[in-house]
């Protein structure tokens, strides 16, 4: 026990006095999970990144200003008023998402066109290919926008009229059938309450006749976003996948430092001091967990410090971070027990190490992966020490999904273990 506790004492001091390893696995992670947290959102209570398009107003009718109006008037929306060749030209160049023009005599034709079949004028959107999914908001925003401006005018706009005489006119071409009689009954009724709103300003006293306002949307959303823990901090995740990938990465060096030692030949001197060969690799898996747990423990201090992330289970977070700890020391003598060589090994580990990190939702959220992966990605370890991380931070969830997470991590290690044992026990028989 003594030789083992040397060894240990030996690696941590070792590993401390190696600058370059600290500045990789300790600042590298911290550095990355600011930029993605940023990215996806930031701590709770930020401002939310608002949707930058460009608009092209070339219509001057009433229903065009209204649109144009509305979409400046957009909380969700960063509007630029452009010239068609400017907004082109930004989006072409990756400087724009979208641009949407509103062409001349657009406001017009959806007026007329409100109560008509057939085909509907268009309003030309550009989008850098890129951000088809900026796209698909940016339209049903738009939707929003052009019914309401639409059909605000023609209820109870002062050119709504106009609107309902051409579109009881067109109705005279389409042949007889039930559905046009119900539609002659509703513009005519529409007509009425039109030409009764635009009498009301003459009326003296009297209640008059609401002017209506045209529809809108029948319903508003309230947002509440729900979690067992506190408010949703995109730090916290990303935090939490930096760390596992970058301390995934000091488990390949530990692999690679067995590996380096058998080619010096220090591995042949220790197995004949009087220590044997499995606590050797005993002593190497605790000291490398041993640096990983810290690592952990100080990369979200660091985001508890600087980002206000919250660990709602101490004792839960600990039970994560020992679990992942020895999965990653014995990953690393599993790299060391089939690498032939450093070079060989350190390839086939990282190219290993990059899949394991996309695959377990380090980059990107799993719940976003298709339904297909989501279930496949169960069965790398990864998966488990990020959900594991989220649940005892913004998540909040209790002790039953730490014991449930660090378990499976620990079972990962005990089978990365007896394979690593086993081949060294093979390889100086």
């Amino acid at each position: 026990m003594t030789a083992m506790i040397a060894m240990i004492r030996k690696d941590l001091i070792l590993y401390l006095n190696d600058k370059r390893a600290l500045m990789l696995n300790l600042l590298m992670p911290i550095v990355l999970a600011a930029f993605f947290g940023s990215l996806f959102g930031g701590a709770a209570g930020s401002n939310s990144s608002k949707i930058e398009i460009g608009l092209v107003q070339q219509d001057s009718s009433v229903i065009g200003r209204k649109i144009g109006a509305s979409l400046k008037a957009d909380a969700a929306l960063t509007v630029q008023e452009l010239s068609l060749q400017e907004a082109q030209d930004k989006v072409r160049a990756g400087k724009l998402m979208v641009a949407v023009v509103i062409p001349a005599g657009f406001g017009d034709a959806a007026g007329q066109s409100l109560f008509q079949p057939g085909s509907k004028p268009e309003l030309p959107v550009y989008y850098d290919p890129s951000q088809s999914t900026v796209l698909a908001m940016v339209k049903g925003l738009l939707t929003q926008h052009v019914m309401q401006g639409v059909t605000g005018e023609v209820m109870g706009g002062g050119s709504g009229s106009k609107y309902t005489e051409e579109s009881l006119k067109r109705l005279d071409e389409v042949p007889a059938s039930a559905d046009k009689a119900a539609l002659r009954d509703l513009l005519g009724s529409l007509k009425k309450f039109q030409e009764r709103a635009a009498a009301k300003p003459e009326k003296s006293g009297g209640e008059g006749v609401s002017g209506g306002g045209g529809l809108s949307v029948p319903f508003t959303t309230k947002d509440e976003a729900l979690s067992s823990g506190p408010k949703y901090n995109a730090y916290a995740h990303a935090f939490a996948g930096m760390g596992v990938q970058f301390i995934l990465f000091m488990g390949i060096d530990l692999g690679i430092g067995i590996l380096l030692a058998r080619r010096m030949g220090i591995w042949n001197r220790l197995l004949a001091a009087p220590i044997t060969m499995s606590q050797v690799l005993v002593s190497r898996a605790l000291s490398g967990a041993m640096i990983a747990a810290g690592l952990m423990v100080a990369i979200f201090a660091c985001a508890m410090l600087i980002f206000k992330v919250e660990i709602t289970n101490v004792a839960g977070f600990a039970l994560v971070v020992g679990g992942f700890a020895l999965m990653t020391a014995a990953f690393g003598l599993l790299i060391a027990a089939f690498g032939k060589t450093p070079e060989a090994a350190r390839g086939l580990a990282v190219f290993a190490t990059l899949i394991l990190v996309m695959l377990g939702g380090a980059w990107v959220p799993t719940f976003v992966f298709p339904a297909w992966m989501q279930q496949l990605t169960l069965v790398v370890p990864t998966r488990w020490a990020v959900d594991g991380l989220d649940a005892m931070t913004w998540r909040g969830l209790g002790m039953d999904v730490a014991l449930q997470t660090a378990g499976v991590q620990l079972a990962f290690a005990a089978l990365f273990g007896t394979l690593a044992i086993w081949r060294f026990r093979a390889q100086n028989r």
